[in-house]
């Protein structure tokens, strides 16, 4: 299966004094596209809690080369890159859809909880969702 990426208009509220995107706005948008991510390989994120787990942000970080501004077409990619069960890892990519020039890039860690804050090894809670998350990060 091949992946879009998660394309969005960058807003005029996103932008700051210097007219161009606010830096905080792209962990917004990173948070965005791995959403739009797990939609595209049929792992929603409601469901997942409505299950009773959650999946937290514990980094994330973000380098910044080419300025976005107001309206600008953006294209964010979301790629799943490590999973042990315990923790999973992505990369993003932010770029400007007209000539794929990139804006920015990071990375976040992420891990999994149960509904009482608790750590969870997500092969004994759900061997369904371990196996996806693993042919994910193969694939990649």
């Amino acid at each position: 299966m091949e992946y879009r990426p998660y394309s969005r208009r960058v807003n005029y509220y996103e932008t700051d004094q210097m007219a161009i995107v606010h830096h905080s706005n792209y962990i917004r948008w990173f948070e965005e596209a791995r959403l739009d991510f797990l939609d595209q390989v049929g792992l929603n994120y409601r469901e997942m809690e409505k299950s009773g787990l959650i999946v937290p942000v514990v980094d994330v970080s973000c380098r910044y080369h080419v300025s976005a501004k107001y309206d600008d077409l953006m294209d964010i990619y979301a790629y799943l890159t490590s999973f042990n069960g315990v923790r999973m890892d992505y990369r993003y990519e932010v770029r400007f859809h007209d000539s794929g020039v990139l804006s920015a890039d990071g990375i976040s860690s992420h891990c999994f909880l149960d509904e009482k804050r608790h750590p969870v090894i997500v092969k004994r809670r759900d061997p369904a969702l371990f196996a996806r998350l693993k042919e994910l990060v193969e694939k990649n």
